[in-house]
């Protein structure tokens, strides 16, 4: 196989291709809003409020307001600003140029980097919009706001939240290894830049300054927040450092605080990322570890209440977890293999496919006895995807173990060589740590969002000769179990047999 075009590596490519990314709007949200821009009884308040629902609108909006603004004025800080300075007619228009498609269609990436911001926004009202009331407006908008440099990326390659969560946030890799690997750019740099490209509120480019370029202020501050048994200890440290407390009781830090918080807590509640955030926004709030943390518990479950999703994951999940436990682990040495249990299941599948005359009445049925024989048989993850009479399009027939959007999902082979070689003749590829650099960029990104790993296993089933179905699984990413991968093998033989037998019926 040749190579694919790789994706860009330098800070410049990337900028002008998010820069030209049309950012999804869910339907229902653009609806709202559509109305109340023309209901003359609305305050720009109240479509401020209503427009907080589709982050990506609010993003649109503002972006919109800082480019059309005089360079020499100051970008707009919230959202009642750029509207006052857009004017209703003139969003109305930038709302009616946005792509609106229903919140399931929107990248489950994107989407949970959004729910991050929208907990980011709701620990920054909590904790510091009371006690700032003055400037409760940009603290809101620029938390809510500060991660939106990442949604462009993630809007055109969603599968790169599932690889980055994985390796740093589940496997402790460093963040900037990670990242080099697969923008060829530290993250930080970038979402710096387009911050200054969009011209987005200061708070937010000081915050990625900040942590960018210099960390010095930052860990000098978290040197101090962890002597968290001695406050008055901490006071002194402060009051001889005047340049640091005057930068520790600046308003902005609460835009990266609020973040800091709703990022970490996303790992787990009791990782040391985390608690570091916490005891850094302790000493900036006065509060005492626990007083600080119970605040935080209460912002996390009211933003759950708020914003919480059926398929996206949110932190005020895990309160009720062991302290010390993490959603993201890293991945076992090798895959648990199928239980004596699933393994009966497993050979029972198996029967029913082999069975001749084909017991099938139509591919619905025999394609769903494929998947539970996979799944049985150790695969965690299954997506079972038919080919056309053309093998111009892959659809999703059935999915185990997948989020609900896989099961609409098609699949264009000429965009992937990979597809195209498996839709050739019958076969497999098996992608391990050895060959998953050189086979990645191969595979289409909505492929890989479904299937975070290392480890992955792709293979083509033929009836008369004719690729007719594409099996891909896997054990959640990680190294495959022997007896599952045997498993795997007999269960796509007895697939293949159970094909012929149904296109045979009748004969």
């Amino acid at each position: 196989m040749s190579t694919a075009k790789p994706m860009r590596r330098s800070l410049d490519s990337w900028i002008k291709h998010l820069d030209g990314v049309r950012l999804p709007v869910p339907a229902a949200s653009h609806e709202k809003v559509r109305r109340a821009l023309g209901d003359s009884r609305r305050s720009l308040r109240d479509i401020a409020e209503l427009t907080q629902d589709s982050p990506a609108l609010a993003l649109s909006l503002l972006r919109e307001a800082n480019a059309a603004g005089n360079l020499l004025s100051s970008p707009a800080e919230s959202l009642e600003v750029a509207l006052s300075r857009l004017g209703l007619k003139r969003a109305e228009t930038l709302l009616n140029r946005l792509p609106a498609v229903p919140e399931e269609e929107i990248p489950q990436a994107l989407r949970q980097l959004q729910l991050i911001g929208q907990h980011a926004a709701q620990q920054a009202n909590g904790l510091f919009a009371a006690r700032l009331a003055r400037l409760w407006q940009e603290i809101h908008w620029c938390s809510l706001l500060f991660l939106s440099p990442l949604w462009p990326l993630l809007a055109s390659h969603p599968e790169l939240f599932a690889t980055w969560e994985k390796r740093v946030l589940g496997e402790g890799e460093p963040a900037a290894k990670v990242e080099r690997e697969l923008l060829g750019v530290p993250l930080l740099r970038l979402c710096q830049a387009l911050a200054e490209h969009w011209r987005l509120p200061d708070w937010i480019i000081q915050g990625y300054r900040l942590l960018s370029d210099d960390r010095r202020l930052l860990v000098k501050a978290l040197h101090i927040a962890r002597d968290k048994e001695h406050p008055l200890h901490q006071q002194q440290q402060l009051d001889a450092d005047p340049a640091l407390s005057r930068w520790l009781t600046q308003p902005s830090n609460t835009v990266l605080l609020a973040n800091g918080l709703a990022v970490s807590a996303h790992a787990g509640w009791g990782d040391d990322h985390s608690l570091r955030w916490q005891r850094l926004s302790g000493l900036f709030m006065k509060l005492p570890l626990d007083e600080l943390q119970q605040l935080v518990h209460q912002q996390a479950a009211q933003s759950a209440r708020l914003h919480a999703r059926g398929n996206l994951w949110h932190p005020a999940e895990a309160l009720l977890w062991p302290w010390s436990q993490h959603r993201l682990r890293p991945e076992p040495a090798v895959a648990l293999p199928p239980s004596a249990g699933a393994l009966e299941a497993w050979r029972r599948h198996c029967a029913e496919l082999l069975h001749d005359p084909s017991p099938f009445t139509n591919v619905v049925q025999l394609s769903a006895c494929a998947r539970d024989a996979l799944e049985s048989g150790g695969m965690r993850r299954v997506l079972v995807l038919l080919a056309d009479r053309n093998h111009s399009r892959l659809l999703a027939q059935q999915q185990a173990g997948l989020p609900r959007e896989a099961s609409g999902l098609q699949l264009d082979p000429s965009q992937s060589q990979v597809l195209r070689r498996l839709l050739t003749q019958p076969g497999q590829l098996r992608l391990g740590p050895d060959n998953m650099a050189q086979f990645s960029a191969l595979l289409p990104g909505q492929l890989k969002s479904l299937f975070p790993g290392h480890h992955l296993l792709l293979r083509s089933i033929a009836v008369n000769g004719r690729v007719a179905m594409l099996v891909v699984a896997d054990q959640d990413g990680a190294p495959f179990a022997d007896l599952s991968l045997r498993a795997f093998a007999k269960a796509a033989q007895c697939v293949e047999r159970a094909l012929a037998n149904f296109a045979s019926r009748g004969r």
